[in-house]
C-alpha cells in the first residue's frame, strides 16, 4: 500500500456523505471515492445475509479504485457484517459503530449514555455491545428516531424550525430529562439535526457524532501505517446505483457543499 491510494466509503444512500464531510475536514489531502447504493436503500429493513451480500458487492466495486482503506459509513452494514468485510478484503476496514462508542465512553462522566438511531440499527444492539465492550459499567438507553431520516433528506434541519424541534422533543423529551450526559448520534443522517437535538437534550448532554469519531479513527489508522497522503487535495469521486441527479441534489445538504457529478453504476 502507498499513501497516494484512495479511501473508499460506501453507504446505502446519501447519509454516508456526513462521514465523507468529516473525513474531508480531518484529512483534507486524502483522495476519496464514495458509493451510495441508492438502488437498494434502505438496508435497515433487510436481513443480515442480504446486507452482507450487498456490502461485499459495494466493497469489491470500490476496490477497483486503488484503495488503501475502506470505511463502512452505513450503520446497518457496520452492525451486520463488519467482521465479514474485514475477513474478506485485502485492505483495513473501519465501521462507524465502534469509533462512536469509544468516543462516547471517553466523553461520559456519569456512565449513562444514550444512543439514537434507526429501528434496524438499534434492534441489532451493535452500539449497546460496543459501549459495554469499552466499559462494562456503562448504562445504555436506546431510542429509535425514524422520522429524523426523511426530515434530513427533505432539508428540514433548522434548529429554529418548530416542526423539527417538535419531532425531536417527541422522541427525546424523556431522555433530556434523564440522568444521561452523553448521546450518540447513531445514524449518518442525524448530524444534520444536531441543533434541534441539542436544544431538546440541553447543554449538559454531549452529542457524539459517529461520523467525526470515524474520521478520527481513520486518521489514526493511516498515521500508524504511514499512509497519510500529503499531496495537493483532489475532489472526491461519487458513484451511485440509481438516481444520480437526486443524489447530487440531496447530497449537497449532507456534504455541506455541492456534489458536482455522480456516476451511475450497475453492481
Amino acid at each position: 500500500m502507498s499513501s497516494s491510494q484512495r479511501i473508499g466509503v460506501f453507504d446505502s444512500g446519501v447519509g454516508g456523505l456526513t462521514v465523507v464531510k468529516a473525513l474531508l475536514a480531518r484529512l483534507p489531502s486524502e483522495s476519496l471515492v464514495y458509493l451510495g447504493d441508492t438502488a437498494r436503500v434502505p438496508y435497515g429493513t433487510k436481513s443480515a445475509e442480504v446486507v452482507t451480500r450487498y456490502s461485499l458487492l459495494n466493497a469489491n466495486f470500490l476496490l477497483q479504485h486503488d484503495l488503501k482503506a475502506l470505511v463502512v459509513a452505513c450503520n446497518t452494514a457496520s452492525a451486520a457484517c463488519l467482521p465479514a468485510l474485514q475477513a474478506a478484503l485485502p485492505v483495513p476496514v473501519v465501521g462507524v459503530i465502534e469509533p462512536g462508542a469509544r468516543a462516547a465512553v471517553a466523553a461520559t462522566r456519569s456512565r449513562r449514555v444514550g444512543v439514537i438511531g434507526t429501528p434496524g440499527t438499534l434492534r441489532s444492539e451493535a452500539y449497546q455491545r460496543a459501549l459495554l465492550a469499552a466499559d462494562p459499567a456503562i448504562q445504555v438507553v436506546a431510542r429509535a428516531c425514524p422520522l429524523f431520516v426523511p426530515l434530513a433528506e427533505e432539508g428540514w434541519t433548522d434548529g429554529d424550525d418548530e416542526v423539527v424541534v417538535a419531532v425531536a422533543r417527541r422522541y427525546l423529551g424523556e431522555l433530556g430529562r434523564g440522568e444521561l450526559d452523553t448521546l450518540v448520534l447513531g445514524c449518518t443522517h442525524y448530524p444534520l439535526l444536531k441543533d434541534a437535538i441539542a436544544q431538546v437534550m440541553g447543554p449538559q448532554v454531549v452529542l457524539v457524532d459517529s461520523a467525526e469519531a470515524t474520521a478520527n479513527a481513520v486518521a489514526q489508522l493511516l498515521s500508524e501505517r504511514d499512509l497519510l497522503r500529503t499531496a495537493e487535495p483532489v475532489p472526491p469521486r461519487f458513484f451511485v446505483t440509481d438516481l444520480p441527479e437526486r443524489f447530487a441534489a440531496v447530497g449537497a445538504r449532507f456534504l455541506g457543499r455541492s456534489v458536482e457529478h455522480a456516476e451511475q453504476v450497475d453492481l
